[in-house]
This record gives C-alpha cells, sequence and structure tokens, in this order.
C-alpha cells in the first residue's frame, strides 16, 4: 500500500494519506506534505522533537497537526523525515519527530506551504482496518 499520493486541485495541493490505522495515516500526512517541501531522501535524522498538539475533534486535529508542523518549518527551519506518533486520541496526538534543520547545501526547498485547511477534508475509517485521510494544503 502507497503511503500518500498527491490530489490534483485547481490552485492548492492535496495529500491523500493511507494506513493501516489513523496513526499512520497521520504519520503518512505528514510525510507526504513535508515531501512537497523537499526531497525527504536528503534529510538526516540528526534531531528529535517532541510534539503535542490538541484538538476539538480529529479532523481539527489533523489540520493543526500539520499547521504545527509548518510551523515548526517557517520558525525554525526544522524538516522532518519520519514521525512516529505516540499517542493519537480524538482529540489529541503525541508524536515524535525525527530530521534536521535545513541545510542549503544539500535541501532544494521545492515550495512553500502556507496551511492546512479544512477545504474537502475527509478521514474515512475502514471496518478492515485501512484509513485514510484527504486534505488540502494552501501553497
Amino acid at each position: 500500500m502507497d503511503k500518500f499520493e498527491i490530489i490534483d486541485t485547481t490552485a492548492d495541493i492535496g495529500i491523500r494519506a493511507f494506513g493501516n490505522n489513523l496513526p499512520e495515516v497521520f504519520s503518512n500526512a505528514a510525510i507526504g506534505m513535508l515531501s512537497l517541501i523537499t526531497d525527504l531522501e536528503t534529510v538526516k535524522e540528526r534531531l528529535e522533537k517532541s510534539i503535542n498538539v490538541s484538538a476539538i475533534d480529529i479532523e481539527t486535529l489533523l489540520v493543526e497537526w500539520l499547521n504545527e508542523l509548518i510551523f515548526l518549518f517557517d520558525t525554525e527551519m526544522l524538516l522532518f523525515s519520519r514521525c512516529e506518533i505516540t499517542l493519537l486520541t480524538d482529540t489529541q496526538i503525541q508524536a515524535s519527530c525525527f530530521g534536521e534543520k535545513v541545510d542549503k547545501t544539500r535541501h532544494i526547498l521545492n515550495r512553500g506551504i502556507k496551511s492546512a485547511t479544512y477545504h474537502r477534508l475527509k478521514i474515512d475509517r475502514q471496518k478492515d482496518g485501512v484509513s485514510r485521510a484527504d486534505i488540502i494544503l494552501d501553497i
């Protein structure tokens, strides 16, 4: 199973993340989004960052989770190539993300992402365990 795919939209860009459970979906959504910023193969795991986000429901949590990663990129120039979800409820996520600060000698920044949005936001939990989420990103 693919971890994510890019969704075509008119002005923005979207991610469809897949997983065997919701923690995998959230992790794959993060990696999918970050892969739009740079080639994650060039990002080394030099640091670990603990991230905790709360929200009123699971959909809002996905948006806030991705926006926290965008915030860390914008303010601290952090890129992550792996995110391990250690806790996920309908209102809270805790994760350890691994990566490094942007190194302009190795990281080509492909595009900026302004934010994750609620436009066409959808989280599907399947009975067979496989789940997916669609989210549009403002670029």
